[in-house]
């Protein structure tokens, strides 16, 4: 007879998975919480706890459920810390005769995993998570007679493959993106919707990590934990989301504002990562509301959405798998600056930098455009090494898993991967962020200032970056109207820029 172990990563929470369709009959699961994965990189005191709440509440379900389950607690004094070194005593003292597991996300589990697999002398099996819309190879495959990576393209494909806002083999209204309808900056007079979020105690959780002196970054309240951790609490998140944020999600998905850190961000990508949610499932609900009440919601909210879930979520993934191990060792700009110390306390003039770090400590979230155009951005004209901004974005953020996290930072945030993700490099002045936002209103520096007392860092440096890396980015047809500008100015404005910008590159920390 054969007993069969069957391993769940904290990452893998997967309700509706087909194993638990089966009868539990001479199988054993096994989940863990160890040091190897809080210690891997320093993460946010609430990403830990979340992770470890889901995987406990994910354990009380299969319990129920009738499954045998072992589960490890960090502070179990049989818990070696070790993912491999753990299932080896497990398989001994279970009598163990075949080993399971479901494919990791991440390329340094899928191999440690696949090392020990292949270290055992039984037989052993690998699972799909059954949460994604593709395959790991799937898109490398669609590219591989194409010069480059592109998004859009495989976000058409995936909307007919799975027939998502399609009218016949034409998109919905007319046009595969909206993308130019979702740029809006917060109106005076629209009314952010009110919070979805719960009040978990977890001062057990957050006890055990100080006592284990796990290290961490951010704040945590914990008597007020908000972060959906079951599949139950991420549904009441989804349909929250739906109800009162999907009619403005489009048109505000790019704004930014001090009194309003999520605006109609559904905050639903921590359980979407843990797959506590699928991804199809929280589409085709999106749709279903927008055809229901397609008089409070145009199309633009719709696509927005639907392109972030199919299109950018499944295009990253491919291209991590595409592309790694190698990717994370990209640094086509040859970036070596030390990552400067208010990422990590949100002490800076600059008002929003500091605001979305702030954030970012406090709730272990911000959203894409905080992410890509405030802090990334910044990193990219300050020329941050790019580990040093990987390190940053992956411990810092709730939803942070190196799959997702490394081609959005190393890729499309930094472009230290060359242009693999991304055509240009997404980096701005001052006009963006004030456009966007309200952040300079209140400001030490002045938002149309290039140089001089009080100039906004993000002029200078916008102007430097681009004369700094000419040679890479004067024939890129994206960014060439760029160089015309610059080209045009006299020089010594150019030169009054340069000097600026240098000044504020010496003087980084006190920024």
């Amino acid at each position: 007879m054969n007993y069969k172990l069957r391993f769940i990563l904290g990452d893998q929470l997967n309700y509706n998975h087909s194993w638990f369709r089966e009868k539990p009959d001479h199988t054993t699961y096994v989940m863990m919480e160890v040091t190897q994965e809080t210690d891997y990189v320093q993460h946010h005191i609430q990403k830990i706890v979340g992770f470890f709440s889901a995987m406990r509440n994910f354990k009380a379900y299969l319990q129920k459920e009738g499954f045998n389950i072992i589960y490890l607690t960090l502070d179990d004094p049989a818990n070696k810390q070790s993912i491999p070194e753990n299932l080896r005593q497990i398989m001994v003292e279970q009598q163990i005769t075949l080993f399971e597991y479901l494919l990791p996300d991440e390329y340094r589990l899928d191999k440690q995993l696949k090392d020990f697999a292949e270290s055992l002398q039984i037989e052993t099996h690998a699972h799909d998570t059954e949460h994604f819309l593709t395959q790991r190879t799937d898109l490398a495959m669609f590219f591989k007679s194409r010069k480059q990576y592109l998004m859009e393209s495989f976000y058409r494909e995936m909307r007919k493959k799975h027939h998502i806002l399609m009218d016949g083999e034409e998109p919905m209204g007319g046009r595969w993106n909206f993308d130019k309808e979702n740029r809006n900056k917060l109106a005076k007079n629209v009314q952010v919707p009110p919070l979805r979020s719960f009040k978990h105690d977890v001062s057990d959780l957050v006890d055990m990590l100080w006592a284990m002196d796990i290290k961490t970054i951010g704040e945590i309240d914990p008597l007020n934990y908000h972060w959906p951790v079951s599949r139950a609490e991420a549904l009441a998140y989804l349909a929250h989301f739906l109800q009162y944020n999907l009619p403005l999600f489009g048109t505000y998905q790019d704004a930014m504002h001090t009194q309003h850190q999520f605006l109609f961000h559904s905050r639903i990508s921590f359980a979407l990562n843990t797959k506590m949610l699928h991804p199809k499932e929280v589409v085709e609900a999106a749709v279903q509301q927008w055809q229901e009440n397609q008089h409070t919601i145009s199309v633009a909210q719709i696509e927005g959405y639907v392109r972030q879930i199919i299109g950018w979520r499944e295009y990253m993934r491919g291209v991590y798998w595409a592309e790694m191990p190698e990717y994370e060792q990209l640094n086509a700009l040859n970036h070596q600056r030390k990552i400067p110390s208010f990422y990590w306390t949100g002490k800076t003039k600059m008002n929003c930098m500091g605001h979305a770090i702030r954030q970012s400590l406090q709730h272990a979230y911000a959203h894409h455009i905080q992410r890509l155009m405030v802090t990334g951005n910044f990193g990219l004209l300050a020329n941050i090494h790019p580990d040093d901004m990987d390190a940053w974005y992956l411990g810092i953020y709730i939803d942070a898993i190196q799959w997702v996290e490394i081609t959005n930072v190393r890729g499309m945030s930094q472009f230290a991967d060359g242009g693999i993700v991304g055509t240009k490099p997404y980096v701005s002045s001052a006009n963006y962020i004030n456009k966007m936002s309200n952040y300079c209103q209140s400001c030490h520096y002045l938002p149309k200032k290039r140089y001089g007392h009080k100039a906004c860092p993000f002029n200078s440096l916008y102007w430097n970056f681009y004369d700094q890396h000419r040679d890479k980015f004067e024939n890129n047809p994206r960014i060439g109207m760029m160089y015309h500008l610059w080209d045009k100015m006299e020089p010594m404005e150019k030169n009054l820029i340069l000097e600026q910008a240098s000044r504020y590159l010496d003087a980084i920390e006190d920024l």
